[in-house]
């Protein structure tokens, strides 16, 4: 007889039957649960889709009827939005409702209606836009709209009435079904915790081997961190070596120049000092070097302040036709005569918003950097003409607005430049000319003066063939300033006995704008300080003008003609300074109605400049 079978064996063999017999049944109830659960999600989803539908159509007939309103083509975006989404939300509620015949046809017909609702407004749209309101009244009167609305309505309430029985047996199925299906899940139960040992087992071993690797990628990450950060920092090394490299540069370049210059100006007035008795001639001589030296260090510091962008600009409306055709006589007696001189006017010229002393420098800068370059002769070539820099032109070139321009461009058929000279050809003190011919700050003058306006550089260059060179100006929107220029005068004007307040905390700069005042003229009383200028005000009314200083201790130049403009409102006020950023600049331009005179500055341009203030600008 064969042997008994072993209890523990069978009953073993009867839990593994009963656990693969509760998996198989919670299979198939696992199954017939997401079934149920996919018809409520398909209900519900169809129920959104149709809500979607009408939401689209509100929101068109919303859009044309605020547009039918108010006539403001704001509300078209609504209009547009609802219309031009409409046709996806249909075709998706066709897409849900396809396996039911009835749901299928209403749809159709919610489609035709929402089609037909849609072209009826866009034909509202179009004839209140050709202002046909009796048209559109007449339109309203009919009520079509309001019958297509209701039947469109009526036929999504019909379908969301359906969906919701379908919902309610589909919500029961999917009970049941969930209710079955915990009965075979506690059935199933017995039969994990059998397993649960071994699966917990294999779950830790998993959980160390994962702990094991995160640690190992923790490392690595870590690794990673710390070479970035080195990588960075030899990075920023770099580019404080670059930026010092520049700052070497410019400050040996400012150096040099002004050493230059100093070494004129103290060499001369020293000589003038020893002749002034002995031979005054020559004392008068030195002492014009002197100058000519202190005018050039002036220069130097005006080339180094438009390069910085911190010189002060009087922009205008310009007619830069008018400024090259003016200027032609002068350029072509700069380049001499081995040199072709052209220039190329368009018609219709825009009007540009720039400062029109300092375009004119920067034209005499490009027309002598042309002529060094043309040795033997060529062509130099001046050109006006409209032009806009679009988005893709301005995200390609930093610091560039997009819009229009008035472009002046300075051609030459000179030796050209290499690439690595074009990149560098706006750096302060670099120049490609002999020692001695150049100071390596006319290009970069242009640079900073045109940037400080608003406006961009361009260079275009070949070698052997010439380069061109690019000034985009701003446009100005309006008419151009008609006013004449003054014509300069033969004689320094004289003062007629006003009085004017001199306000200066440098002593010496003070004692010889209150000399140079007198000798022009003028009664002069001054003041080392704002609150000492305040004081004297009491004691003085009859002042004519103020000329102050900007920058100073206690309070500016700009606060002291506001206090004493309290008390004094007809009397004008004349300011003066070396640095620009400050209360009377902002973004590079001089306030309006501001006066202002730059240091250092000449006899002559301060009696000008005083000239013109007491006898008041048109």
């Amino acid at each position: 007889m064969p042997a008994a079978r072993d209890p523990g064996h069978l009953a073993l063999l009867i839990s593994f039957a009963l656990l693969a017999a509760a998996l198989v049944g919670a299979l198939f109830l696992v199954k017939g649960q997401q079934q149920a659960q996919r018809w409520v999600a398909h209900t519900l989803e169809v129920e959104e889709q149709l809500s979607s539908v009408l939401s689209r159509v509100q929101q068109a007939e919303t859009g044309q009827r605020g547009y039918m309103i108010t006539r403001n083509t704001a509300y078209l975006e609504p209009f547009t939005t609802g219309a031009r989404n409409l046709r996806t939300e249909l075709d998706e509620l066709h897409r849900l409702v396809a396996d039911s015949p009835v749901e299928a046809d209403r749809a159709t017909r919610v489609d035709k209606l929402a089609t037909e609702r849609i072209a009826r407004l866009t034909q509202f749209v179009e004839m209140i836009r050709r202002g046909d309101s009796a048209a559109v009244a007449a339109g309203v009167k009919t009520g079509v709209g309001l019958n297509q609305m209701r039947e469109i309505r009526g036929l999504i309430d019909e379908m969301r009435t359906h969906e919701a029985n379908l919902l309610a047996g589909r919500t029961r199925d999917a009970a049941w079904q969930a209710n079955l299906l915990l009965l075979w899940l506690v059935v199933t139960a017995i039969g994990v915790a059998v397993v649960a040992f071994f699966v917990t087992r294999s779950a830790m071993r998993r959980t160390y081997a994962a702990m094991l690797a995160r640690d190992a990628a923790e490392t690595a990450h870590l690794q990673l961190l710390e070479e970035t950060a080195q990588r960075e920092a030899a990075e920023a090394q770099l580019r404080q070596l670059g930026k010092m490299e520049s700052i070497g540069q410019l400050t040996g370049g400012i150096a040099h120049d002004f050493n230059n210059m100093l070494a004129v100006v103290i060499g001369s007035l020293d000589m003038a000092k020893r002749r002034i008795l002995k031979d005054p001639a020559k004392a008068s001589q030195s002492i014009d070097n002197a100058l000519q030296g202190a005018e050039r260090a002036a220069q130097l510091t005006s080339r180094l302040l438009a390069f910085a962008r911190r010189q002060p600009l009087a922009p205008g409306a310009l007619d830069a036709n008018k400024l090259v055709a003016g200027m032609s006589e002068l350029l072509r007696r700069t380049i001499g005569e081995n040199i072709r001189f052209e220039t190329v006017l368009a018609g219709g010229l825009w009007p540009a918003f720039i400062d029109a002393g300092q375009l004119e420098n920067a034209l005499v800068n490009l027309c002598v950097n042309a002529r060094d370059a043309m040795s033997d002769g060529g062509r130099l070539t001046i050109e006006t003409a409209n032009t806009h820099l679009d988005d893709a032109y301005a995200a390609n070139h930093a610091e560039v607005t997009p819009g229009q321009y008035v472009m002046v461009s300075v051609t030459d058929s000179g030796t050209g430049m290499p690439a690595d000279v074009v990149e560098r050809a706006f750096d302060p003190f670099f120049s490609t000319k002999e020692v001695g011919k150049g100071t390596g700050l006319g290009l970069s003058q242009v640079y900073g003066f045109v940037k400080q306006s608003g406006g961009h550089v361009k260079i275009y260059s070949e070698l052997g063939v010439g380069t061109i060179l690019k000034l985009y100006l701003p446009r100005h929107f309006g008419e151009e300033d008609r006013r004449p220029v003054p014509a300069p005068e033969a004689e320094l004007p004289q003062g007629r006995g006003e009085i004017i307040l001199v306000v200066e905390d440098e002593e010496q700069v003070r004692i010889m704008s209150v000399d140079a005042l007198r000798e022009l003229g003028y009664v002069v009383i001054h003041a080392s300080g704002p609150v000492q200028a305040l004081a004297m005000l009491d004691d003085h009314p009859s002042i004519d003008l103020l000329f102050t200083d900007i920058v100073m201790p206690d309070m500016t130049g700009r606060v002291l003609a506001e206090r004493m403009q309290e008390k004094l409102p007809h009397v004008p006020v004349l300011y003066t300074t070396g640095y620009t950023r400050n209360a009377i600049v902002h973004n590079g331009m001089l306030d309006h109605d501001v006066d202002f005179l730059a240091k250092p500055f000449s006899i002559g341009q301060l009696a000008v400049k005083v000239r013109q203030v007491l006898d008041g600008r048109e």
